[in-house]
């Protein structure tokens, strides 16, 4: 027996060892419950008024973060211990809710609440400068927590004092490159990305740059992975990703991110508003996105195997009324909205929940003649000529007013009832922040340009939208254009038409140096003017005073919402469209304005005309077009002349004999 101990020793070890090796090697399960570009959707909406938290199956309204909370808190529990919530970016700016965001932060502690465990900062987090995101994020934590925030490609200026604020917030960790999570025996990486795109349209986080996502991924990959030593690594990245219309394939940079970081098990994307019913897979990387505002919520089941990823299953839950609200947190809700009503909306007069006008029909933005933009570029032409159009001096009528796709942030729709409360209409062009007022929208401005400069202005739809996405599809108000496709870039619109002051268009004379007073938002304004420089100075357009005067600031083009005080007071775009929508006349008696039936369709201001003909193809273009034309003219002749020569040299002519 004595002999024996020793063979039973061995075997007992040999079987522990055994068992270890399995347990490491046996799967392990882990769950990513995900949304991205909330946009400080908090209510259901579709409208506003519809929205029925306390109850279920008697409203058409999709979104709330109260549902949200019931999808997580019932999703959490199916896997224990085995789980991460994670937000893709563009958590902020949307709603009447951001309003107060930097004072009581409600997007960030109801996220706290909600169990996120990672959010990236995305572009929209930027919009009230890096001083107003440092003064959202130490609110939260001020009042109750915020989740983790993650960005690891943020750039700040040492030299500049405007970043300071949040780069201090960066140091102390509350916004971190990455952070670790242990999860059913799993030690998990995750990183925060900003992507190039997003970069592009963040002009507002100025002095703070962003580095390179790809070079700044591949970076805190390989520490995580050679000094953290994980076993899974996972991408917030708030890059995107998007298909064409006419293509098969997925594009972004989310899918340039997975393909040159081929050590990402997981990226949790945003920006591009993307509802992937299924992950994509690149390599061994998977991606998802779960559209955008809240009506979604993904959820992807993993199992991990000697950091093996494996995806088991994955669904994306609709947020709509079939999903009972959390009631603790549509009462916090309740309570900002409170705070609304009387910090922000009360100065102009409106409470959050003021029925301002009633809708036969939905009015709805495309890339295309849009009756949501139609609505939207007359009213800042109304709100501007209510306070400058003097008819002594016809020169201070607004001529055109034009306003960009990715300006306007939602549909206005008609629901059930018809209703639009003031949290509906400002939804519509909820963005920005004051220039001289620290107040939140953009402000108004106008301008003069010349009839050139007009068509250059529109040359933006013709030819930089293409190019760059539904952003900058243009909705104009006062005139109506046609342009060729077919025809070359930054020379595409053929005819201009201007309305005049009885409503009749007439053709604009491109020879002409007369000035047409011009309004925008300021960020619109901004990108105009500058333009010129993406276009090598092809689409060059100087803003002007009323004596033709450039301006080299356009602070001085902000539109006086009360010439008797001194400064600027602010005409807010999405004031102005309140104030246009509330002037409609009430045709039913019942004391509420009504949209006209004008805005029911598109109005046709807008006509894209595809042709190869002359006549089209040189109507009204620019040297670019005749310099182009004149060097194709020279290259097929001097082809024939290449073509002459040759066939001479290759079939000579016999010389006559002499006799």
């Amino acid at each position: 027996m004595k002999n024996m101990r020793p063979f039973a020793h061995a075997a007992f070890t040999l079987l522990l060892l055994a068992h270890s090796a399995a347990s490491q090697t046996s799967p392990r399960r882990l769950t990513i419950i995900h949304t991205n570009d909330l946009q400080s959707r908090l209510l259901g909406f579709g409208p506003n008024c519809e929205y029925t938290p306390a109850t279920m199956n008697d409203d058409a309204t999709i979104g709330g973060i109260a549902r949200i909370a019931t999808v997580i808190k019932n999703e959490k529990s199916k896997a224990p211990e085995k789980n991460l919530v994670i937000d893709g970016g563009d958590f902020l700016m949307g709603t009447l809710f951001h309003t107060i965001a930097r004072e009581e932060s409600a997007e960030l502690r109801l996220m706290h609440a909600l169990g996120y465990d990672a959010a990236v900062l995305g572009n929209h987090e930027f919009d009230f400068l890096p001083s107003g995101l440092a003064k959202i994020i130490a609110a939260a934590h001020a009042r109750g927590g915020a989740p983790p925030l993650l960005l690891a490609n943020a750039v700040f200026d040492g030299n500049d004092p405007r970043d300071d604020e949040l780069q201090a917030l960066f140091q102390n960790g509350l916004v971190q490159e990455y952070r670790l999570y242990e999860r059913n025996g799993l030690k998990i990486g995750v990183f925060g990305l900003l992507g190039k795109s997003a970069a592009e349209v963040a002009p507002f986080a100025a002095p703070v740059r962003f580095a390179d996502p790809i070079a700044a991924a591949k970076k805190v990959v390989k520490k995580l992975r050679d000094e953290e030593k994980v076993d899974l690594i996972i991408c917030a990245s708030h890059g995107g990703v998007w298909r064409e219309s006419d293509r098969q394939d997925w594009q972004g940079q989310d899918i340039d991110l997975a393909a040159h970081v081929p050590e990402i098990d997981v990226i949790v994307g945003g920006h591009s508003h993307t509802l992937l019913p299924e992950p994509l897979r690149i390599n061994q990387t998977l991606i998802v996105q779960a559209g955008a505002e809240g009506r979604y919520v993904g959820v992807l089941n993993l199992e991990i195997a000697q950091k093996r990823v494996a995806m088991k299953e994955y669904h994306v839950v609709d947020i709509d009324d079939t999903i009972p609200a959390d009631a603790a947190i549509q009462a916090e809700v309740d309570r900002y909205q409170r705070s609304i009503a009387q910090s922000i909306l009360s100065h102009y007069g409106y409470t959050f929940d003021q029925i301002l006008a009633e809708t036969a029909f939905d009015l709805r933005m495309a890339e295309d003649n849009a009756n949501l933009g139609n609505l939207v570029s007359d009213a800042m032409r109304w709100g501007l000529d209510r306070r400058q159009y003097d008819p002594q001096q016809p020169h201070t009528r607004t001529a055109i007013a034009i306003e960009s796709n990715g300006m306007i942030r939602d549909h206005i729709l008609r629901g059930q009832t018809g209703l639009l409360q003031v949290s509906d209409l400002f939804r519509v062009v909820p963005l920005g922040l004051g220039i001289v007022e620290d107040t939140p929208g953009y402000p108004l401005v106008s301008f003069y340009l010349t009839a050139t400069e007009i068509k250059r202005a529109l040359e933006v739809l013709t030819s930089l939208y293409p190019l760059k996405g539904s952003d900058y599809y243009l909705q104009p108000s006062g005139l109506k254009f046609e342009y060729n496709p077919r025809r070359l870039l930054f020379d595409r619109v053929m005819k201009v038409e201007i309305e005049n002051e009885k409503g009749e268009y007439q053709t604009l004379d491109f020879s002409s140096t007369a000035l047409y007073k011009v309004g925008c938002n300021f960020y619109v304004a901004t990108f105009i003017k500058i333009v010129g420089d993406f276009t090598y100075n092809i689409l060059k357009i100087v803003p002007k005073d009323s004596s033709g005067l450039p301006m080299t600031d356009l602070q001085t083009a902000l539109a006086d919402a009360r010439s008797d005080l001194p400064g600027i007071q602010e005409v807010k775009e999405w004031e102005v469209l309140l104030a246009y929508t509330r002037s409609f006349p009430d045709g039913d008696g019942d004391g509420i304005p009504e949209i006209p039936e004008k805005y029911r369709q598109p109005q046709a201001r807008i006509l894209a005309v595809s042709s190869l003909n002359p006549r089209l193809f040189f109507q009204n273009s620019t040297p670019i077009t005749w310099s182009a034309a004149a060097l194709v003219v020279i290259v097929i002749f001097l082809l024939v002349k290449s073509v002459r020569m040759l066939f001479k040299k290759l079939h000579p002519k016999k010389e006559s004999l002499a006799i």
